[in-house]
């Protein structure tokens, strides 16, 4: 049976798309910590997170440049006081898109005030990476990943022969559609241009191949994860290379890019980099955590989306892991009860 001292725990941190107005507020009202990790964020990105987290509108909180340093702090200051409070301490870090600068701050290679500056330039850069209207997502689910690359090229392919022929409207971006997040068993999203993720779309309600399929287009500002980012990417190998130093890892962790586990701070940066523009390898990367043996683990940050991912990458696995979340103050104690069984 495992005891207390044999658990190692996984701490994940979710991406955009978890946020909502109050988040991480009781939080703030009664930990000190949580109090100044939302000052040390507001002061390196000149804005009040505080007040966008917990009054929004939420027409300004889900501005993707306001998005990622709100998720990033609030998740943060979850983090910081399930250490302070209960001593919290991970085997293992990862989070999911702009979720792995909130795993890098909790496993001490990035300073908060830097992670806080740098995701709100991501989040700018990555929507002005593509012209509004011009770029989208949708989640592709039952398909097999041997087939989603087939979806893509046939979906690329017929965008492309309209735009030739005239018979399309008329857009900036190249036509395009590419996986963006392998994030559980039957569920990938895909990315690009908002005829190629259309075109991506038709195919699967027209069945043939990918019959027993089914896709949702999804409603987001830009087309993330995918080539039509590179702008962004090049925005921020910019500003890594203005500031390369990278922290010493406390902890492991899983990056986005390789979903292999690793405590080599030296290729952080460079991995931050092609993340932007090249999918999000959830799936794999919580295989690699349930291949080490790891059966516990706590999403810090609002929602549960990857608490619901994870039951279904372990059921299918045919494996069990339990994941809690923490993101507001009632769910402490119930968190200190789990580090302590």
């Amino acid at each position: 049976m495992e005891t207390t001292t044999q658990k190692k725990w996984l701490a994940v941190f979710p991406g955009q798309g978890a946020q909502h107005v109050g988040m991480a507020k009781s939080l703030h009202e009664q930990f000190k910590v949580a109090r100044e990790t939302f000052e040390e964020a507001s002061d390196a990105v000149k804005k009040d997170l505080r007040k966008l987290c917990f009054d929004g509108p939420e027409s300004d909180l889900t501005l993707t440049e306001n998005t990622q340093p709100c998720l990033l702090t609030a998740s943060v200051a979850a983090f910081r006081v399930a250490q302070t409070e209960i001593g919290f301490k991970p085997h293992l870090v990862a989070g999911h898109s702009l979720g792995e600068y909130s795993a890098l701050v909790a496993a001490g290679a990035l300073p908060l005030a830097t992670a806080a500056a740098w995701v709100r330039e991501r989040g700018a850069s990555m929507q002005k990476a593509v012209p509004a209207g011009q770029g989208t997502m949708a989640a592709v689910l039952n398909l097999d990943d041997s087939k989603i690359d087939a979806l893509c090229a046939q979906a690329t392919e017929a965008a492309r022969a309209k735009r030739a022929t005239g018979a399309a409207e008329d857009l900036t971006v190249e036509a395009i559609v590419q996986p963006a997040n392998f994030n559980s068993p039957g569920q990938i999203v895909i990315a690009g241009s908002t005829d190629a993720v259309a075109e991506a779309v038709a195919l699967i309600k027209a069945g043939g191949e990918f019959a027993g399929s089914k896709a949702i287009p999804l409603q987001v500002s830009a087309p993330f994860h995918c080539s039509l980012m590179r702008p962004a990417r090049d925005r921020m190998a910019e500003l890594f290379q203005a500031n390369p130093k990278v922290g010493a890892l406390a902890c492991e962790y899983i990056p986005n890019r390789t979903a292999r586990v690793t405590r080599e701070s030296g290729i952080v940066l460079e991995l931050l980099v092609e993340q932007v523009d090249h999918p999000v390898l959830w799936r794999q990367s919580m295989t690699s955590a349930l291949s080490l043996g790891f059966k516990h683990g706590i999403e810090f940050g609002p929602g549960k989306v990857l608490q619901g991912l994870m039951k279904r990458i372990a059921s299918g696995a045919g494996l069990e892991f339990a994941m809690q979340g923490f993101g507001e103050a009632d769910s402490l104690s119930a968190l200190e009860t789990s580090l302590k069984g």
